[in-house]
């Protein structure tokens, strides 16, 4: 269950965006029973689904489909009984939606996964033609969330994927062809990455964007040399295009060549969001001297009250070791949004100062100022948390939650933050019962599921429990790569290895993740594959060679 940290901000450009398998049409309202007969199974249904019973809503709502003769209920029983892997059921359901008139791309790719699943390539491929040559986009884009979702393991959809080259069936459109490029790409399949290039090439020659596709190619490969070469070709052929640039900087970020990033990005008129961008890059790099001059650039244009300019500046004073500029630039933050930031920050920068009283005294006025917004007084609290436990003050720490869910009772937040640092100090009994007020008060609350679910797979032994609640959260967001982790490691703790290295593979493939790494490398390693899961150990390690849940299963594996 990968947590997400916050940053100054996100420099990194999605080049290729997969849309989930069921995504791009509006799932139709349930149309009222007349009869009311379905009005029990329906309930049944409900009740099961959100206590994360799969098996059990599957079996309701497809009674309930077939009681209503409701061509929506029927699409849900399908959804549903094809999210709980139940295949028999979710032919049956998709049996009586298609004879109650269901059509469109969704029928077709539930068609299509229950075909994958059956191990049927011949349909599986019949029913992705059809969405691939549906016009616009929400066909390929649903007919790639099938392969990156619906397939058993990856060879299994490289397979299809590399058919549907051949029978020339992927739409002549760029963005498809970069899409299922990268699908290659998270499915490990060099050659068919290979293959892939070629075309585009072919198809499109002189598009830079091309040239993205085959660096990101030469980089998965090793080739880094190759790789930084072609991007320097294409950062000179840019120009103006601000998306390819920021583009091309990603790839080299991908590179840990942040020095030619930052250079890529500095080209052409910048902004706010362009010298943020820099100031991160050359962060990153640990390029003090670089920061430096940037900083000093950027301050000789700050003599008008610009808000966002002086917040900037402040952190990139702060990360200079500048604290008292970096607190002259926060406390100079005339108004507007980014005042409250500003405020927070400067607690932040009275603290790295040894004034601890003066930082807690600011967090406190902060939390006392009625003419705060919330969610930067709630922050306050967050952040004298945080700030408590670099002091090593537990007590203090504790305090300040206290104090927060006093003035923002069951504010999922704090409850939140509370139950990580309980877990954190194994007292895992709190952590649970925190993360369980925010499913009093908002029971469909998708992280603190999933956080439930995994601490319970990860922390004790009760592991049906802990699967109930990843599977509720995996009903609400199917395709989010930390729910998957989850519902993989759970799997994994249940004895079920071979379902959990399905699920772990297709986790890592949507979201590259120390600990998704270091999971799906345990895995492999229980189930022999010791030279495999040494190669996601050291993926895991660059990417985030802390993370605890790989220290803890270097350890456990001697690997």
């Amino acid at each position: 269950m990968p947590v997400a940290s916050r940053t100054i901000r996100s420099i990194l450009v999605a080049m290729l965006l997969a849309s989930p398998a069921f995504a791009a049409e509006k799932e139709p309202a349930v149309a009222p029973d007349p009869t009311g007969a379905s009005l029990e199974s329906l309930l049944v249904g409900e009740f099961a689904l959100q206590s994360g019973r799969l098996d059990d809503a599957a079996q309701a709502y497809l009674q309930a489909a077939r009681d209503a003769d409701d061509v929506a209920l029927a699409e849900r029983a399908t959804r549903i009984a094809l999210l709980a892997k139940d295949d028999k059921r979710a032919a049956q359901a998709l049996d009586l939606w298609r004879k109650q008139g269901g059509e469109g791309l969704n029928l077709s790719a539930a068609e299509a996964v229950l075909a994958i699943r059956r191990g049927d390539e011949r349909a599986a491929r019949k029913h992705l033609s059809q969405l691939l040559k549906s016009p616009g986009d929400s066909g390929w884009r649903q007919a790639l969330g099938v392969l990156s979702g619906g397939a058993r393991d990856p060879k299994q959809a490289a397979r299809l994927l590399e058919r549907l080259i051949s029978d020339d069936q992927i739409p002549n459109k760029l963005p498809a062809w970069l899409a299922f490029g990268g699908l290659a790409q998270g499915l490990e399949q060099p050659a068919l990455v290979e293959r892939i290039v070629e075309e585009v090439v072919e198809r499109f020659p002189g598009e830079a964007r091309v040239g993205l596709l085959r660096a990101n190619q030469l980089r998965e490969s090793g080739k880094t040399d190759e790789a930084r070469e072609l991007l320097s070709s294409l950062a000179t052929q840019a120009g103006d295009d601000a998306d390819l640039r920021r583009a091309i900087a990603d790839e080299y970020h991908r590179l840990g060549d942040y020095h030619a990033a930052e250079a890529v990005v500095a080209k052409g008129p910048q902004d706010d969001q362009t010298y943020a961008m820099r100031a991160a890059l050359l962060a990153q790099a640990e390029d003090k001297a670089a920061l430096t001059r940037l900083y000093e650039e950027l301050r000789t244009r700050a003599s008008e009250p610009d808000p966002q300019r002086r917040l900037l500046l402040g952190q990139m004073a702060e990360f200079l070791d500048r604290f008292d500029e970096a607190l002259e630039w926060y406390r100079g933050v005339p108004g507007g949004p980014q005042r409250w930031p500003a405020r927070l920050r400067s607690a932040n920068v009275l603290h790295e100062l040894e004034r601890g009283d003066e930082a807690y005294k600011s967090l406190r006025d902060l939390q006392a100022d009625a003419s705060v917004d919330d969610e930067a007084r709630r922050d306050a609290y967050l952040l004298e948390a945080s700030l408590r436990q670099k002091d090593k003050d537990a007590s203090g720490e504790m305090d300040a939650y206290a104090r927060g869910l006093a003035a923002f009772p069951d504010d999922p937040e704090v409850l939140y933050a509370r139950a990580l640092s309980w877990e954190r100090r194994d007292d895992i009994p709190r952590a649970e019962a925190d993360l369980r007020k925010i499913l009093v008060t908002e029971p469909d609350n998708v992280a603190a599921l999933n956080a439930l679910g995994y601490t319970l797979a990860d922390r004790t032994t009760r592991y049906r429990e802990a699967l109930q609640l990843i599977e509720r959260a995996r009903t609400a967001e199917p395709d989010n790569a930390a729910i998957i982790d989850s519902y993989g490691w759970v799997l994994y703790r249940l004895g079920r290895k071979e379902e959990a290295l399905v699920e772990l593979r297709r986790a890592l493939t949507l979201q590259k993740d120390a600990e998704i790494a270091a999971h799906l490398a345990e895995v492999l390693w229980e189930l022999g594959r010791k030279d495999e899961a040494r190669k996601y150990f050291e993926q895991a390690r660059k990417i985030d060679p802390e993370n605890r849940s790989l220290k803890r299963a270097l350890e456990k594996t001697g690997a």
